[in-house]
């Protein structure tokens, strides 16, 4: 007899099935039905977590790309930063960063999917890994307590995905990354502390 999967495991399930499906099929062929028979439940237990396939595509990402969440921890603030930047970058020509691109481009067609992106971008796991990286440098007097800030961690990501939509390109050259961090991100931290 099969036990009923109920709360969090089932969540993880679905999840799970959803993140393989994006894997696979990326967001246009991820559907509520090929989910649900993957996670082996129906679609009503998706819906009562998950209203439409936007929120379900948004969290399936983030189970994927928590998984592989970089947390460099060099010694240096610069190091930490170049790290985080070229771990990004190869990841966007990843798989991982197929699934992003595919939701991106699905945004285009579908308002709900792209509000729920912009909704979601200020708790994104990335964010929180630069922000935690910015504690660290505070702790070890490398930055001010005041570059512990939002704006300053989400910096230099969004200069990397306007390198990604200039270019073209799912891959950025290493000296635009080393530019990024020495001649704005840097600048931008040492400057919180002297207003």
């Amino acid at each position: 007899m099969t036990t009923r999967r109920r709360g969090e495991e089932l969540e993880q399930a679905i999840l799970h099935a959803a993140a393989e499906e994006l894997r696979e099929s990326g967001y246009p062929g991820m559907t509520m039905d090929r989910v649900a028979a993957r996670a082996g439940t129906n679609k009503n237990a998706i819906y009562r977590r998950w209203p439409h396939r936007a929120a379900l595509g948004i969290a399936a990402y983030r189970h994927l790309t928590d998984a592989v969440m970089p947390d460099p921890d060099t010694g240096s603030l610069r190091g930490d930063a170049l790290e985080m930047l070229r771990r990004a970058n190869q990841t966007w020509s990843s798989p991982y960063g197929a699934v992003l691109r595919g939701l991106l481009a699905a945004a285009a067609d579908d308002p709900q999917l792209l509000t729920l992106m912009r909704e979601r971008s200020g708790a994104d796991t990335m964010d929180r890994a630069w922000l935690t990286m910015l504690r660290r440098a505070a702790t070890r007097g490398e930055a001010p307590a005041a570059a512990v800030h939002a704006r300053v961690a989400t910096t230099p990501m969004m200069l990397l995905r306007a390198e990604y939509a200039m270019r073209g390109l799912p891959s950025v050259p290493d000296e635009v990354l080393v530019e990024i961090v020495d001649e704005v991100f840097l600048p931008l931290v040492h400057g919180r502390g002297s207003a």
